[in-house]
């Protein structure tokens, strides 16, 4: 029974090493606070106790803000990319919409620490 198991022995701290070098995505993603499908950008983080979420019938409002050191093209883009993939379509001026939901971006820059932030708005459509 000891021989069982050793190519686990070697590919163990192979892994390891991968996981200490960023090499392997982590276990879980990060999500927008109140969320579980819409992604915070790489670079960006919750504000801590920064996020009112609120749950009615008509359904849910969650306003969240998320800052970091990212470049404001680059988490354009990533949610250019991302969001269409979790079903939600693009609209203008940072808006998107999915099913009976509408979800806000905003994104400004402050020019003296070059830090992000990041504004995040999810309302049920008023359209419906």
């Amino acid at each position: 029974m000891p021989h069982l198991f050793p190519p686990l022995r070697t590919l163990f701290p192979a892994l390891l090493l991968l996981l200490a070098l960023g090499v392997l995505p982590p276990a879980h993603a990060a999500f927008v606070p109140g969320t579980e499908d819409v992604p915070l950008a790489p670079g960006l983080a919750a504000v801590a106790d920064g996020a009112l979420v609120f749950d009615n019938p008509t359904g849910r409002i969650i306003q969240a803000t998320a800052i970091g050191p990212a470049d404001a093209d680059t988490v354009t883009r990533f949610y250019a990319e991302t969001l269409p993939q979790l079903g939600w379509a693009r609209g203008t001026d940072g808006r998107w919409t999915r099913a009976e939901e509408v979800l806000d971006i905003t994104i400004a820059t402050d020019a003296p620490t070059r830090r992000l932030t990041v504004r995040f708005q999810l309302s049920p459509r008023a359209d419906r």
